[in-house]
C-alpha cells in the first residue's frame, strides 16, 4: 500500500530523547517500510527514516532556539499533505485535528490516532461537529469520553523486539521515567522508594510549563539520600536504565492513555507497579507482569513484594502483545477495511466523471 505518515512536528522521528508520539511514528513507519510497503513520513527535516522523507520544517520545534510558530509550521505541513493525497491509499494523522476540515474534502481514506487524553471538555463538541471522522484509539480506556464517536480500532503501541535487551538481573534501585508533571506523580515515586528503603532513580525532563511546578513541590523532596535525579535522558540510555531497575514505578494520576515506558519496561523484563488509571490494567497483568495498586500503602506493599515475580515472564508478555509488527499489522488492517470501503464509491465517482466528461 502507498501509505502516509504525518507526524508533529515538535520532536524527530525518532526523537533524540524524550518524545513519545513521534517515537511510536518511527516504529509504525519502519516496520511498515519492512512489511514491503511504500511510505512517505511527513516530518521534520531533522528526523531518519526508511521511508521517504517529506522535510516540512528543517529541524524539530521543541529544540530550534530561535522559537518557531508551531502552527505556522503545521499549517504548512498540512497543505503539503492534501496536495499529495492523491498518491496515497490511506493517510494517517498523529496531529491531533488540525486537519479535520480538510479531511471532510480529501477523497483519499484518513485516519486519525489520537494519542493524548480526550476528557477535556472541549473535545466532545469538536467530535460532535466531526462525527464522521475516522479515529483510532491506543488504548479503550482512552475513547471512553468520546464514545459515540467514529472508532474505527483500538491498536496498542508496540516497539521493535530488539530495541531493548532483556534483564534477568537488576541493581538495587526503582526507577521513574517520563516527565515531571502534577498528573506523573514523581513525588508519590519518591514516597514508595522511601518507605521500601530502595533507592529511586529519576530519570525525566522538566517542561517549561511544568517549571514552576517542579521547583515548589519536586526539587525540595530531590535532597534526600536515596533520591538519585538523572534528569532527561536518550534512547540510547533508557535500556540499561530501566532494564537494570527491580521496578519502575508509574504513580500515575490521570487517565493514561497508553503509557509506552510501561512496555520499554516489560521488554527489558522490568515489572511495573502502577496505579488503576486509564489504560494500566490493559497493559500490565496484575501479578504476572507487574501490580496494580489504588493507593500510596498498596504501592509500598508491592514494592516490597516485586521480586517475587519472574522477569522471564515480563519479556514474554512484551513479546506476545507489544511488538512492532503486531501494531503495524494492525494498523494494516484498518488501512486495508478503509481503502475496501472507499472501492465502490471511488469506482462510481470515476464512472460520473467519465459520464460527465
Amino acid at each position: 500500500m502507498r501509505i502516509a505518515q504525518v507526524a508533529p512536528l515538535f520532536e524527530t522521528v525518532p526523537p533524540t530523547a524524550y518524545g513519545g508520539t513521534e517515537r511510536v511514528v518511527s516504529y509504525l513507519t519502519e516496520t511498515l517500510v519492512e512489511l514491503g510497503h511504500e511510505v512517505t513520513l511527513f516530518a521534520s527535516g531533522d528526523s531518519r527514516t526508511a521511508a521517504q522523507l517529506v522535510p516540512v520544517v528543517e529541524r524539530s520545534l521543541r529544540l530550534d532556539p530561535r522559537g518557531p510558530d508551531w502552527l505556522i509550521w503545521h499549517t504548512v505541513m498540512l497543505d503539503q499533505v492534501f496536495a499529495q493525497a492523491p498518491d496515497f491509499d490511506v493517510v494517517h494523522f498523529h496531529v491531533d485535528c488540525l486537519h479535520y476540515p480538510l479531511v471532510r474534502r480529501c477523497p483519499t481514506p484518513c485516519l486519525t490516532t489520537l494519542h493524548g487524553r480526550l476528557d477535556l471538555p472541549d473535545l466532545a463538541p469538536l467530535h460532535r461537529h466531526f462525527r464522521e471522522q475516522g479515529l483510532v484509539s491506543i488504548s479503550n480506556s482512552q475513547r471512553r469520553p468520546l464514545a459515540e464517536s467514529r472508532w474505527l480500532a483500538t491498536v496498542h503501541h508496540g516497539l521493535p523486539p530488539d530495541l531493548y535487551r532483556f534483564h534477568p538481573e537488576p541493581s538495587d534501585y526503582f526507577a521513574f521515567v517520563g516527565r515531571i508533571s502534577p498528573e506523573k506523580r514523581v513525588d508519590r515515586a519518591i514516597r514508595i522508594a522511601q518507605a521500601a528503603g530502595v533507592k529511586l532513580r529519576i530519570a525525566a525532563k522538566v517542561d517549561r510549563a511544568d517549571q514552576q511546578y517542579f521547583e515548589r513541590e519536586i526539587a525540595p523532596l530531590l535532597d534526600h539520600p536515596l533520591v538519585d535525579f538523572v534528569g532527561e535522558i536518550g534512547e540510547s540510555q533508557k535500556g540499561e536504565f530501566i532494564g537494570n531497575a527491580r521496578a519502575l514505578l508509574f504513580p500515575i494520576d490521570w487517565p493514561e492513555p497508553f503509557g509506552l515506558v510501561m512496555i520499554e519496561a516489560l521488554a527489558c523484563g522490568t515489572p511495573v507497579i502502577a496505579w488503576r488509571c486509564g489504560s494500566v490494567p490493559e497493559v500490565i497483568d496484575h501479578g504476572i507482569s507487574g501490580f496494580i495498586v489504588d493507593d500510596i500503602d498498596g504501592a509500598i506493599d508491592a514494592a516490597r513484594r516485586v521480586d517475587a515475580l519472574d522477569r522471564r515472564v515480563c519479556r514474554d508478555v512484551f513479546e506476545q502483545r507489544f511488538t512492532a509488527h503486531q501494531m503495524a499489522s494492525r494498523y494494516v488492517e484498518v488501512y486495508a477495511a478503509l481503502s475496501a470501503a472507499r472501492g465502490p464509491k471511488r469506482a462510481a465517482d470515476d464512472a460520473q466523471a467519465q459520464l460527465s466528461g
